[in-house]
């Protein structure tokens, strides 16, 4: 069986040079289609958070690893959307650090905690600048040069697959179409776009959650109760009909004494969906504006204030997800339950936004009731079926829609994204595919870097 689906598509490439493309004949041109080819051990598609773990980690280990990530930086959505939150990292009763690894590390190096922080308050942190979260990437990216090439203004657009694997992943970027010959793939697109299109399952609920778009706005004057003048100058846009659905809204003097970072769009669209996701970029800008102009108009503290930005892009919350080996579910979570091989720990609550306005909560859930306490994730809710050498990080692993409304969250993205990266290392060292490798191994070799699960820890 052959399972192939092309997209034409055009983007500028930034390359960061290593001697993948130079190394025993890595590079070259493909006779008969004039394609450059570059062959590899490891393939992350998403440089996200994810993606960027999941390709640290693979480097880390010791394998041939090349990123491709479709932005000019890496990051996901703390820079590319601007949630500056890393949730998940700490249990919300407890504060107790449940996610150490690369997660732990790059939160200690913006100088949020200590580099061993057992415990860190709040449980979602914010780190001080999304754009030096940029540089701090590429700095770590650049510090396993001797390993890992990152192909920043890159996607992939192919997937090529038969017999069970997955032979070449096309990619796209400013040196054309090139053809990528990868031992194991790590898709990190966060909609399971190389899952999809290599034929393994995959589901996407008929309505998913909304699409947000994060924006700042300086200029303001701190006034009391200004969250709550916010949300009544918001409703009577809506009743004017400036301004479709909101939530909210979030309006935190985060970065600047006069400077507010907002988020509160909120816009319903089918993010795997090429026209649906470009206007729903279009709407969140538009909204975004509409926000502002009514806060300006209603609010004296707003009466000097100047849009700042929108982020790049609009952030997706729900879209394909993977059905694996096991598929984590509510109840899992709910219930604590324990897994042999367990490769990282959640702890976020039940986060699910409804495709509506809603007034102050973010969502329809009160947290209390729908938080677990720390959990385990398994190795297999990464491991696809039918594809032997194709593993699946991020918020489009496999869980069930409420599973993954806790799972989807920044940091334990990092965490799933380390696991499969130390995996797929890990199967080349011994010869098996990342389908058959015993998820305990990789559970042991992730304690060794003081990763994985920490559900148990003291």
């Amino acid at each position: 069986m052959n399972t192939r689906r092309t997209f034409v598509a055009s983007s500028v490439a930034a390359t960061m040079a290593g001697p993948l493309l130079a190394a025993e004949g890595a590079a070259g041109t493909s006779a008969g289609t004039g394609r450059k080819t570059i062959e590899t051990d490891v393939l992350v598609c998403g440089g996200g958070c994810a993606g960027t773990a999941a390709a640290l980690s693979a480097a880390r280990h010791g394998a041939r690893t090349l990123l491709v990530e479709k932005a000019p930086f890496a990051g996901g959505i703390i820079t590319s959307v601007g949630l500056p939150y890393f949730d998940g990292i700490s249990n919300i009763g407890d504060h107790r650090v449940v996610v150490k690894g690369i997660a732990l590390e790059l939160l200690s190096k913006t100088g949020v905690c200590a580099p061993d922080a057992q415990v860190i308050k709040p449980h979602n942190p914010t780190i001080p600048n999304t754009f030096e979260f940029k540089v701090l990437l590429d700095r770590e990216l650049q510090a396993q040069k001797d390993r890992l090439t990152v192909l920043y203004n890159s996607f992939a657009c192919e997937a090529e697959s038969s017999n069970g694997r997955i032979r070449n992943v096309t990619i796209a970027n400013k040196d054309g179409l090139v053809t990528v010959r990868p031992k194991v793939v790590i898709d990190c697109t966060g909609d399971a776009d190389v899952a999809a299109w290599a034929g393994t399952p995959t589901e996407q609920s008929a309505e998913v959650q909304p699409l947000t778009l994060h924006f700042r706005i300086g200029g303001v004057k701190p006034a009391k109760g200004i969250g709550g003048l916010c949300r009544e100058s918001l409703v009577k846009a809506q009743a004017l009909g400036e301004l479709p659905y909101f939530y909210g809204p979030g309006v935190m003097f985060l970065f600047g004494k006069d400077e507010v970072y907002v988020h509160g769009i909120r816009v319903p669209a089918n993010p795997t969906d090429a026209a649906d996701l470009s206007r729903a970029e279009m709407q969140g800008r538009a909204d975004a504006l509409a926000m502002h102009k009514a806060w300006k108009r209603d609010i004296p503290a707003f009466a000097d204030s100047y849009f700042l930005e929108a982020y790049p892009w609009i952030g997706v919350r729900e879209s394909r997800r993977l059905i694996g080996q096991h598929v984590l579910n509510e109840k899992e979570i709910m219930g604590g339950r324990r897994f042999p091989d367990a490769i990282a720990t959640g702890c976020w609550y039940l986060d699910l936004h409804p495709n509506k306005t809603t007034l102050g909560s973010a969502n329809d859930f009160k947290p209390e009731k729908v938080q677990p306490g720390p959990y385990d994730i398994p190795y297999r809710s990464l491991v696809p079926q039918k594809i032997e050498n194709l593993l699946v990080a991020g918020r489009c692993h496999s869980a069930t829609r409420g599973a993954h409304a806790s799972t989807r969250v920044t940091v334990t993205a990092m965490a799933l994204g380390e696991a499969a990266g130390c995996a797929a290392a890990l199967s080349l060292k011994n010869s098996t595919n990342v389908a058959e490798l015993d998820g305990q191994k990789v559970r042991e070799v992730l304690t060794t870097v003081n990763a994985g699960p920490f559900t148990d820890a003291a």
